[in-house]
């Protein structure tokens, strides 16, 4: 099995049974060394129509994941409050849950009205473009990444060596971390890049952003405050838990998608992080894993299993990755990396076993481990 484009077909295939039965997926580790092959031989690969945009095509899967969104709606305020008290019971959480998967979809798709729905969803919609774009320039690299920025054993907290194997604290931080995960990362920057000072999303002078950024941060917070006021009002006309049930619970199944989507993409055994003297923009693009969702993979419009691709190429639309993605697994090779293990296993193991960053040898090159 070679570098680079060297696997055969048959190889390729045996490595993805792997993903999907979970077995070895942890142990077949992304190559580190410099590609045999340049972004400008990756993009040569890609149909030329997958760079075409369309307004009319985009506009149509927003329209169709609102519509949605409306009829789940309806259902909440209509029907679901007509079913005897017991089919409720069952009811509401179906709601949440479906609620919450296709607004996390029209979280993923929009750019043309980005600033009034991720207001909606309670997010700064500019301030978050800026962070995540950075990520994007900087992913896989341990000094200047932005979000799930892996830190050396001895950064960990010292009661750590104490509790790692404790499955009932794992359960606990991973539900900390789908549930407050989210505002954790916008309020405080946790899991995200160390700075010099406090880091905050909703700050416009925040270390983040620079000095032509600051006006839109700060318009993305008044579309987050005037999304909450109109919180509030209908909380005081309709109740605090009225409010809960349409709209805070499938919110919060939006904002677990959105840690557990972006911590699963970048945390895995087989993926290598690099610091200064490793790190190129290529290599650390590469440093990233698709995953299998089944069908919520067409629900949240295939970022999560054409992921690498979106690093390499994002200006290419969802409705196109599944194309593109297929076009360039023969030039990355090894280099493409996918896992099909079972979300609920593959989170429980990253979670086990990702638990800080150790070097390879003498290089800038660093790999998960879980060993005290």
């Amino acid at each position: 099995m070679g570098a680079g484009g060297r696997m055969t077909e048959k190889e390729r295939e045996k490595q993805e049974l792997l993903g999907r039965t979970g077995v070895g997926a942890a142990f077949q580790r992304s190559p580190t060394d410099k590609p045999p092959f340049t972004l400008g031989q990756i993009k040569m690969a890609i149909p030329p129509h997958c760079f075409q945009r369309s307004l009319v095509k985009s506009s149509s899967y927003l329209v169709h994941d609102l519509v949605i969104v409306a009829a789940l709606l309806y259902a909440a305020l209509v029907w679901i409050p007509a079913l005897p008290s017991m089919l409720q019971l069952g009811a509401w959480p179906l709601y949440w849950v479906a609620q919450g998967c296709v607004m996390f979809g029209v979280w993923v798709i929009d750019d043309i009205v980005g600033l009034v729905l991720h207001s909606w969803l309670l997010v700064p919609y500019f301030s978050r473009k800026h962070s995540h774009r950075r990520h994007h320039s900087n992913t896989g690299s341990l000094e200047r990444d932005e979000v799930f920025v892996p830190r050396p054993k001895e950064a960990l907290p010292w009661y750590t060596p104490y509790i790692h194997d404790n499955p009932v604290v794992r359960v606990v931080l991973i539900m900390v971390q789908l549930t407050l995960g989210w505002y954790m990362y916008l309020s405080l920057n946790t899991w995200g890049r160390p700075y010099p000072r406090f880091a905050c999303h909703f700050d416009p002078y925040s270390p983040i952003y620079n000095d032509r950024e600051r006006a839109q941060i700060f318009i993305s917070d008044v579309g987050v405050l005037a999304a909450s006021f109109a919180m509030l009002n209908f909380v005081s006309t309709f109740g605090f838990w009225w409010m809960m049930r349409v709209y805070g619970a499938p919110l919060m199944i939006v904002n677990a998608w959105l840690v557990l989507v972006t911590y699963l993409h970048h945390t895995h055994p087989a993926l290598p992080h690099y610091d200064s003297t490793e790190w190129d923009w290529l290599r650390g693009a590469l440093a990233t894993m698709d995953r299998d969702y089944g069908i919520l993979n067409r629900v949240f419009h295939n970022i999560t299993d054409t992921h690498i691709l979106h690093h390499l190429f994002s200006n290419i639309p969802h409705y196109h990755a599944m194309e593109a993605t297929k076009a360039i697994k023969p030039i990355l090779g090894e280099y493409y990396q996918i896992d099909r293990t079972p979300l609920a296993k593959a989170t429980w193991r990253e979670a086990k076993e990702c638990l800080y960053i150790v070097r390879e040898d003498s290089k800038g090159i660093f790999w998960y481990s879980n060993k005290f």
